[in-house]
């Protein structure tokens, strides 16, 4: 298994650890993750509704809880630690700018596109930060407008670009009728997405990685997605299912316990699909039943919290601690096939015998 290199920095596996919030994964899984070799990830969705001043001071929370979940990630390992910043929260400058300043390895830039920057960041030297910059996009057209802003305003360009399809888990980057439609399927939109960045990989004469994301489950996926030309792949739902992984007990039974009909598209307050566990909780709201809520602070952009039927937030908050009669969790389409609980380093070299095994098998048979 070949490794991946993002702007200078060498991950010996060529896979990243998807952020998972509301606080699924935090400095316990990430810093488990970039020591097997991997790339470890912290996701800030909601990462400071643990602290105890969330309900009032919300900004100065969630940077407290971001800086100290790098710092204790960092102790822990000397593997790389990304941060995944969600393009739609409230504090979106925040987020990275802390990241930046807490010297996080790269930042994964997802729900929504990272047209902009915070003004606070150094803009016409962002080579010069010890951060790599990786949006998440669902088509070559939103990597296309990202690169174009940048390069036009920065003169500079993103260290490298998930391609997230539809098999994901959590807020999808798509319609719900392209969800099932094989024209959007990642083996469609991942050439797509590689043949729009080789303009500015030439124009900047540099090597920028496309990591497949969305539903890619064994290490045979992993091979068949880096022969169609992905330099890694993003990987979720098969980490929830670890000893290491930063969610409840009941969380990760609720992974174990599903079968394909449980996992279900819904219609998240944010506006947006999603692919969860279906659940007490689900079928509640699903019935008419609004949740009541109080909402200290318009998190996300675009929910219209006066008008939801219930806080999403919190529904992920509760479900995180293992109340899934209050909550529900979010999952890739795979995760009916997840049956037990693994240590971090079982599931890589899991992965990697079985890359090896298809690898071995395509020489086998070009003989």
């Amino acid at each position: 298994m070949p490794s991946l290199t993002i702007a200078g920095l060498k991950a010996k596996i060529p896979i990243i650890q998807g952020g998972m919030g509301v606080g699924v994964s935090l400095s316990g899984l990430s810093s488990a993750v970039a020591t097997a070799g991997a790339i470890g990830v912290i996701a800030t969705a909601g990462i400071g509704q643990f602290e105890p001043d969330w309900d009032t001071s919300y900004s100065k929370a969630d940077e407290r809880a971001l800086s100290r979940e790098i710092s204790t990630a960092k102790a822990n390992t000397d593997g790389i630690i990304g941060v995944n910043i969600m393009v739609a929260i409230a504090d979106f400058d925040d987020m990275v700018k802390c990241a930046v300043d807490q010297q996080a390895d790269v930042l994964f830039l997802g729900a929504g596109l990272p047209i902009k920057l915070p003004k606070t960041l150094p803009l016409d030297a962002l080579d010069s930060l010890h951060t790599r910059f990786v949006p998440i996009v669902s088509s070559g057209r939103a990597a296309d407008l990202i690169f174009k802003s940048w390069a036009k305003h920065f003169n500079h360009v993103p260290d490298g670009v998930v391609v997230e399809g539809p098999l994901a888990g959590g807020h999808l980057g798509f319609h719900k009728e392209q969800i099932n439609d094989p024209n959007y399927a990642l083996e469609k939109i991942l050439p797509d997405v590689i043949s729009a960045i080789k303009p500015y990989e030439q124009r900047f004469g540099r090597t920028i990685p496309v990591i497949a994301a969305g539903g890619i489950y064994t290490g045979h996926d992993i091979y068949r997605f880096m022969q169609m030309g992905a330099a890694g792949v993003q990987m979720a739902t098969r980490f929830v299912v670890t000893h290491e992984c930063d969610a409840s007990d009941n969380f990760k039974q609720a992974f174990i316990n599903c079968t394909s009909q449980d996992l279900v598209i819904i219609d998240s307050p944010v506006g947006l699909p999603g692919r969860a566990i279906k659940c007490e909780f689900l079928d509640r709201v699903a019935s008419g039943v609004r949740e009541p809520f109080k909402c200290p602070w318009k998190c996300l952009r675009s929910c219209d919290f006066k008008n939801v039927p219930y806080c999403i937030g919190q529904a992920l908050t509760n479900a995180k601690k293992g109340d899934l009669k209050h909550g529900f969790a979010f999952a890739g389409a795979n995760a009916y096939r997840v049956d037990k609980l693994v240590s971090v380093k079982e599931l890589i070299d899991e992965l990697m015998e079985e890359y090896e095994l298809s690898a071995s098998q395509r020489t086998g048979a070009n003989v």
